[in-house]
């Protein structure tokens, strides 16, 4: 623990936990709507944007942030408008924005394979007090969009049409998941990487799933499991001297793996339950008519 005495560590670890309660706050909804694997794709695009912001002498992070942003909306854009089918549109941003950032990393004055691998696999210990402040600023926001339209966002994950006869801005929550979710890869990259972002938003909530039932109740326990995910992963990984971001991802698997043991002893024919048929569940979230 003599590690956390070190102001970079403690960066470091509050970066972590910054990202490790939003990640799975936003993951909970992608899982739901069967896009587990955006956050690969818009981490893809956000390596075109560091490419542009080391070949513009910009700052990485801002160029990337706009890259993701831009990819994550024309995505959403084409998938709604059905000529090109959801997964064929992440397809074409994988190849794309992988492509694009090599080519302009590599034209960069500064294109190091280390400078190139703190952004594909993290690198917190280089974390400035002005990077923490964004992440802060920014994690907030994605934070507070999650838990502030949950509702909204729940119907919206369930079943889109339901949503839209509801009278719900389905362009403008989809838009929202869009834009929330390229926010959320930029600033997690200097945590986990560009390549394993999208493990931290869908790792701890398929781990939570398998011992809860309610969304409200799986939202929580996913975002709990990311913070200790990535607070564990940090004083771990500065312990043993392991790669942070591939520390919290190992960690949160072994989460997922202790869930699903849990859920398999629990659910045995001997302790399996009958609910009344009189007896109904209440709803985890309830649309409220304008």
């Amino acid at each position: 623990m003599d590690l956390l005495a070190y102001p970079f560590m403690l960066r470091a670890l509050a970066g972590a936990l910054i990202i490790g309660l939003a990640a799975p706050a936003l993951g909970i909804y992608l899982v739901q709507r069967r896009l587990s694997l955006i956050g690969d794709g818009i981490g893809h695009v956000a390596l075109t944007g560091v490419g542009v912001g080391l070949l513009t002498h910009q700052s990485p992070v801002l160029t990337a942030v706009l890259v993701s942003v831009a990819g994550a909306v024309a995505v959403e854009l084409v998938r709604e408008r059905g000529r090109t089918s959801g997964d064929l549109a992440l397809a074409l941003l994988f190849y794309g924005g992988i492509a694009g950032g090599v080519v302009l990393v590599g034209l960069s004055d500064d294109s190091s394979n280390a400078n190139l691998m703190q952004y594909l696999f993290g690198s917190l210990i280089t974390t400035s007090p002005q990077d923490i402040t964004v992440i802060g600023a920014l994690g907030a926001l994605v934070l507070a969009a999650m838990l502030v339209f949950r509702p909204a966002l729940f119907a919206l994950c369930n079943d889109e049409e339901y949503a839209r006869v509801s009278g719900l801005p389905v362009r403008t929550l989809n838009l929202l998941l869009a834009v929330t979710t390229a926010v959320t890869v930029t600033i997690a990259m200097r945590t986990v990487g560009l390549l394993l972002v999208s493990a931290l938003m869908v790792v701890p909530v398929a781990a939570a799933q398998q011992v809860t039932r309610g969304f409200r109740a799986t939202m929580g326990l996913a975002m709990l499991i990311g913070l200790l995910s990535a607070g564990t992963g940090v004083v771990v990984s500065g312990e043993i001297d392991t790669a942070p971001g591939a520390t919290t991802v190992l960690i949160a698997l072994v989460a997922f793996l202790i869930t699903t043991a849990v859920s398999a002893l629990w659910h045995r024919p001997r302790h399996r339950q009958v609910t009344p048929a009189n007896e109904v569940e209440p709803p985890d979230v309830v649309l409220h008519n304008s």
